[in-house]
C-alpha cells in the first residue's frame, strides 16, 4: 500500500484557497497510486498566536467549509487527513479532519495543543483504510509517549503526525534533532511506521507574525528507528513510499510493557507532586 504526505504552504486565513490546494494536490496525489495521504497540522485555516485571530479563523467539523472540500474530493477512493482551527460550541481545538470517498471516517483533535487557547483532546481513534489500521497525533503529540503508545496498542501500524512548524531561528538546530529524536523513539519503541509531516512556509508567515522559518523535513521513519525516505526542504513536494505487506499484528513490546507495569506506573503518577 502506498502512503504520502504533501508538504505545502498554508495561506493562513484564506480557507478557500487552501481548501483548492488540498484538492489540487489530493488529485495528484491519486495519480501517483498513493491510498492514504496526509496533509499538514491546520492546513485549511492556519495557525495562529492569539485566541482572537484563531477564533476568527476557525470552522466547524459540520460546517460550510468542511461540506464543500467533502463534496469536491468525493469522486476519489483515498483516505486522506488534513488539519484546521476547529470551532466546537465555544472550545476550539486543533484538529485532523480524516475522510474517504466524500465521507468523514472522524477526528482526533491534539493532545498537547502548544496555545493555551486550545481544548486539548482525550480520545485517541485507529482509522483503517483497507487492511491497513492507522492513527493520528498532531506535531507536539509526537514527543509524548502515551499518545502513540495507545494507538499502538490499539493497532494502529502506522502513525500520522501531520505539522505545522515555524521556527525561530536561534532555536532551529536544537528543534531539528529533538524532533527527530522523538520521531525515532515513538517508531522504534512501538515497532511501527511513524510518518512525520510537515508544512513548509517560503516567508514570514502571517498567522504567527514573527520571524521564524518553515522548513519542511517531512519523513517515514520504519519500526527500527531508520529514517526510510525523507521528503525536500524548504520546498513543496509530495513524500510517498509503499508500505510491505503484511505489517504484521499490534506491537508486542509496548502490550507487555503495559501489562506489566501500568499498575506501577499510575502508583508513581499519584504520588508525584501536582505540578
Amino acid at each position: 500500500m502506498r502512503i504520502g504526505h504533501w508538504q505545502l504552504e498554508c495561506i493562513p486565513g484564506d480557507v478557500q484557497a487552501n481548501t483548492n490546494e488540498v484538492v489540487e494536490h489530493l488529485e495528484l496525489a491519486a495519480k501517483a497510486g498513493i491510498e492514504v495521504l496526509s496533509f499538514p497540522e491546520s492546513m485549511l485555516t492556519g495557525y495562529y498566536r492569539t485566541e482572537e485571530l484563531a477564533r476568527a479563523n476557525s470552522i466547524e467539523t459540520n460546517g460550510a467549509e468542511i461540506a464543500e472540500l467533502l463534496a469536491r474530493t468525493a469522486s476519489r477512493d483515498l483516505t486522506f487527513m488534513v488539519g484546521y482551527n476547529e470551532r466546537r460550541g465555544e472550545e476550539l481545538r486543533n484538529t485532523v479532519l480524516v475522510a474517504r470517498a466524500g465521507k468523514i471516517l472522524g477526528t482526533y483533535s491534539k493532545a498537547f495543543p502548544c496555545f493555551g487557547y486550545f481544548t486539548p483532546g482525550r480520545d485517541f481513534p485507529v482509522f483503517q483504510h483497507d487492511d491497513l489500521i492507522f492513527g493520528v497525533v498532531i506535531c507536539a503529540d509526537g514527543g509524548y509517549i502515551e499518545p502513540t503508545r495507545i494507538l499502538a496498542l490499539k493497532g494502529a501500524r502506522v502513525v500520522f503526525a501531520p505539522h505545522y512548524n515555524y521556527i525561530a531561528a536561534q532555536g532551529l538546530l536544537d528543534h531539528f534533532v529533538r524532533v527527530r529524536s522523538d520521531h525515532t523513539a515513538r517508531a522504534r519503541e512501538n515497532e511501527i511506521w511513524f510518518l512525520r509531516g510537515n508544512n513548509v512556509c517560503s516567508g514570514r508567515d502571517a498567522g504567527l507574525d514573527t520571524d521564524g522559518v518553515g522548513y519542511g523535513d517531512s519523513y517515514l521513519v520504519d519500526p527500527t528507528g531508520e529514517i526510510i525516505v525523507r521528503g525536500q526542504r524548504h520546498v513543496e513536494n509530495l513524500l510517498s513510499f509503499d508500505l510491505p505487506t503484511p505489517l504484521g499484528s499490534a506491537t508486542r513490546r509496548s502490550l507487555v510493557s503495559a501489562q506489566a507495569l501500568g499498575e506501577h506506573l499510575l502508583e508513581v503518577v499519584r504520588d508525584l507532586p501536582e505540578h
